[in-house]
This record gives structure tokens, C-alpha cells and sequence, in this order.
């Protein structure tokens, strides 16, 4: 996405696209890393003298209001953020820490006993040791 479109986007989910917020949603989109606000804060601090954390929570904290970003929480007293809304998983290695997307196979997950509720928000989270560190540790 290129700075008009994220400011287009942003201005369709009735966000007010300020500087601070169009290089925060920007970086999101082009590291799909799933930071959390200490990531965001170091890159775009040198870029921005002027950017505070307060602000960065702030505006990731509207971000999920309008449906911007996912909020991640997958890793005990820590949330990530995700620019990729859509519906799809997550897998955190206890290892490295890296948190990567898992992509669902079909068009929906299917639950029984779900007939009589409205569900508003999903999270689908798997915890263990990722491809990599499973080869430096020798383990299958």
C-alpha cells in the first residue's frame, strides 16, 4: 500500500489520517511481523523524533476499534498487532518468540452448539517450537 491508499483506507474506517498514524498503519502493512509496541516505537522512532509510545498505543488501540488491526494476545502480558484481519491463526514458537500466521484450509471453521449466539471476535492460537528452532534443536 502506498501512502495515498493507506491514507484512503484509513479515512473509509472514519480514521483521522495524521502523520503519526498513516507510518504507523504503513508499517504494520510492510512488516508483517506481529509487533508489539516496543517494535513499532524503536523503528519508527529515528524516522520520527517526535513519536511517543502513548501516541503509538493510542493509535493501535483505535486501529482495533475500527477494525483496522487484530489485537494478538498470544504470549502471556504481551499484545501483538496484525494489519491481516482476516480470518486465519496464529503460532508462537516458545523458542524464538517468532509469532507466525497459519492460514485455515477450507472456507470456515465449523463449531457445534453455536446456533443461538452472535460471535463478534475469534482468536485460533497454537503455542510450541517453530520449524527452525525444531532443526537447531534436532527434534521432530
Amino acid at each position: 500500500m502506498n501512502i495515498a491508499q493507506i491514507r484512503n483506507h484509513l479515512e473509509t474506517h472514519d480514521v483521522k489520517p495524521s502523520h503519526h498514524r498513516i507510518k504507523v498503519y504503513q508499517y504494520l502493512v510492510e512488516n508483517r511481523n506481529h509487533p508489539n509496541v516496543d517494535m513499532i516505537y524503536r523503528e519508527l522512532s529515528t524516522e520520527i523524533p517526535t513519536l511517543s509510545r502513548t501516541t503509538i498505543y493510542n493509535t493501535l488501540n483505535l486501529f482495533v476499534e475500527k477494525g483496522l488491526v487484530s489485537l494478538i494476545t498470544i504470549a502471556e502480558n504481551e499484545m501483538r498487532y496484525d494489519a491481516d484481519t482476516s480470518l486465519h491463526g496464529h503460532f508462537r514458537c516458545h523458542r524464538c518468540g517468532k509469532i507466525y500466521d497459519l492460514r485455515l484450509k477450507g472456507s470456515a471453521l465449523e463449531f457445534e452448539n453455536m446456533d443461538n449466539f452472535r460471535v463478534d471476535e475469534s482468536h485460533l492460537y497454537f503455542k510450541g517450537l517453530c520449524g527452525n528452532c525444531l532443526a537447531e534443536a534436532g527434534d521432530k
